[in-house]
């Protein structure tokens, strides 16, 4: 079964699979889907959202390795390359929810080089990964990572919650808000709301739905 329904995309993960696997070695353990694609309302205008998992730390090595091999897959010419976003993390450090977010290898959406940053060491990564995470090669996710529990989401909500918060504020390119930034803030307080509400995570979509069936009406013209 083809990983998406993009043949474009899969092509793309073909290569990002093949590569981290042959520089890997012995030490790649799996490669997987998350985000949008894993939750099941992913779009051709949807982050491709990725993880690769290793037995072992990356050497230098093998850092260098995927730096070009990312570099190389930036500059494909296919779109889909140049929205994959994701990190590399150890299988230790996966298998529970990190109190100190341990920065991981991170390329970010639009990036072709990869960079130390927090953004994938989250409960709700791990959330996804075992309850929904496409596998591209290697374990089954459950092998990999230990139940998370919806006090684990409903605690880093409420830490994310305000860092969002702060952020809103902050000029963009196109001025104080943008086309691209209202809507993204909105999902993202819906989606911060339902997992505090449920303790599970949902994709944007499904968090509007919960939204506007469950907050106060005000709120429906700014969700829709």
């Amino acid at each position: 079964m083809l990983p998406t329904p993009y043949p474009d995309l899969n092509a793309v993960l073909r290569e990002l699979v093949a590569g981290s696997r042959t520089l890997l070695g012995g030490n790649f353990c799996g490669a997987y889907l998350v985000g949008s694609f894993a939750l099941g309302d992913a779009d051709e205008h949807s982050d491709v959202d990725f993880l690769v998992v290793a037995d072992e730390e990356l050497d230098d090595v093998q850092v260098a390795g995927l730096q070009e091999l990312h570099r190389r897959l930036h500059g494909l010419g296919v779109a889909w390359a140049q929205h994959l976003e994701g990190s590399y993390i150890r299988r230790e450090l996966l298998r529970r929810v990190d109190p100190a977010r341990t920065p991981l290898l991170y390329l970010d959406n639009g990036a072709s080089e990869l960079v130390r940053d927090d953004h994938c060491n989250t409960a709700v990564l791990r959330w996804t990964l075992r309850e929904h995470g496409v596998v591209l090669a290697g374990a089954e996710p459950a092998s990999l990572v230990e139940p998370v529990s919806p006090e684990e989401l409903r605690a880093e909500a409420l830490v994310t919650l305000p860092r969002y918060l702060e952020w809103a504020p902050e000029p963009t390119k196109a001025g104080g808000m943008s086309r691209w930034k209202q809507p993204y803030l909105v999902l993202t307080f819906c989606r911060l709301l339902h997992t505090l509400a449920t303790g599970r995570v949902a994709s944007k979509r499904e968090a509007a739905e919960w939204a506007l069936e469950t907050l106060d009406p005000e709120w429906a013209s700014l969700v829709k």
